[in-house]
């Protein structure tokens, strides 16, 4: 899995072709974001780990967005230390003209969002933390060569954000996260993963937080992460009244791996702190069903996002897929006429539409049709026999 980049999956290449991918400087500072959703709403923030991108949000996006939620989420620019990630996150914030966030952060990215939380409590109306972590003095001991992670090649850097991916054998669907995250790192430039791994490194501890525990969603995977354990129960000790939504697996990237899950956490978090969805904002075609049809946003100027094909919409109830409906033929005043039992009379039915006069030649050999398969049916079981007799031999052996 991490030896090499698997294809992307089907779904994200549609994502891709879908929802724009925007890219603004601010000051030195390049932003690469993804912002889809009604624009009425309070936005969820997505902040990724040090080995996600902006992409990895995908599911979320697509999920949350359809249901009538902004979403938000970006890949972390070249800072080099938590003031200036401070700084930047603002002034990034305010040239969107947004100025109340909520936040969903996962492992870094978490961290982040803490700081955030802590420098501009005013401006963060409520958290999503998964597999976050309070301080970095575990990650600087682990890390004595931080000072000149600045002149390190680049695939030493790649090496070592992947070597706290936990390897070997995974369930598919976590086998599947790790490949697309594998993807992403191989897209990110020296300076970017050396900043990364500087903001991880640099020793630092969140302090106390005006925002009520209320307001904080601990979302964490009960099966393993590159966060130690006991960084994670220093989160769930620090906000005794958060909320808890425990996924019994998901590995380092849940977002991928149970999409479902935490979509639904999501959802429910954002109703719990007073985020309205507006769903009447979302335009769907006549004819789709739910959320497998087509959506138009008002606000986005007629960009659209589509569902991928599934089971749901197999078969479904768009009358322009639909089989010409093969019921009984009605009369004129619009009774219903017995459907025949046998070879059809025609003689007897003196009302027939245009169609059906058009198909009783098929029908007149109707009766010959059942006869030369039947014929055919007897011939095909005595060869079937024959080859059962033959091989009889060769299939007890």
């Amino acid at each position: 899995m991490k030896g090499g980049i698997s294809p992307a999956p089907g779904d994200y290449a549609y994502f891709k072709s879908q929802v724009p991918l925007h890219k603004i400087s601010i000051g030195n500072k390049q932003w690469r974001y993804y912002d889809f959703g009604p624009k009425a709403v309070p936005p969820l923030i997505c902040i990724p780990g040090i080995a996600g991108t902006a992409d990895v949000y995908y599911k979320q996006i697509k999920s949350l967005s359809m249901k009538g939620y902004r979403v938000i989420s970006v890949d972390l620019p070249r800072v080099w230390n938590h003031h200036e990630w401070v700084h930047s996150f603002e002034k990034f914030l305010d040239t969107l003209s947004i100025y109340h966030v909520h936040i969903y952060g996962t492992s870094l990215g978490g961290f982040l969002a803490l700081v955030f939380a802590q420098h501009r409590p005013r401006r963060v109306k409520s958290l999503v933390l998964s597999n976050a972590f309070l301080e970095t003095h575990k990650f600087a001991a682990a890390m004595p060569w931080s000072p000149v992670v600045n002149w390190t090649p680049s695939f030493l850097l790649k090496r070592y954000i992947l070597s706290g991916i936990r390897d070997g054998p995974h369930e598919p669907f976590i086998a599947d996260s790790v490949d697309f995250v594998v993807g992403q790192v191989e897209t990110l430039s020296r300076d970017d993963l050396s900043s990364r791994l500087k903001l991880n490194a640099n020793v630092a501890s969140v302090g106390p937080l005006l925002l009520s525990d209320s307001f904080i969603t601990i979302m964490d995977t009960n099966d393993y992460c590159a966060v130690p354990q006991q960084l994670k129960d220093q989160v769930s000790e620090r906000f005794p009244g958060a909320r808890r939504a425990i996924l019994k697996t998901g590995g380092d990237f849940p977002f991928l791996s149970r999409p479902d899950e935490v979509n639904l956490y999501l959802q429910l978090h954002l109703r719990w702190v007073g985020v309205e969805a507006q769903p009447d904002k979302v335009l769907r075609i006549p004819g789709d069903d739910g959320d497998n049809g087509r959506s138009n946003y008002e606000s986005r100027g007629g960009e659209h996002f589509d569902d991928l094909p599934g089971p749901a919409n197999i078969g479904g109830s768009n009358s322009a897929h639909q089989p010409e409906s093969s019921g009984p033929s009605r009369d004129s005043d619009g009774s219903p006429q017995p459907e025949p039992s046998g070879p059809t009379d025609h003689t007897s039915n003196e009302r027939l539409s245009s169609k059906e006069i058009g198909n009783m030649t098929v029908l007149d050999t109707f009766p010959s049709l059942i006869q030369a398969s039947v014929v055919l049916a007897m011939l095909q079981h005595l060869v079937v026999t024959e080859l059962c007799i033959t091989w009889k031999p060769v299939l007890n052996v």
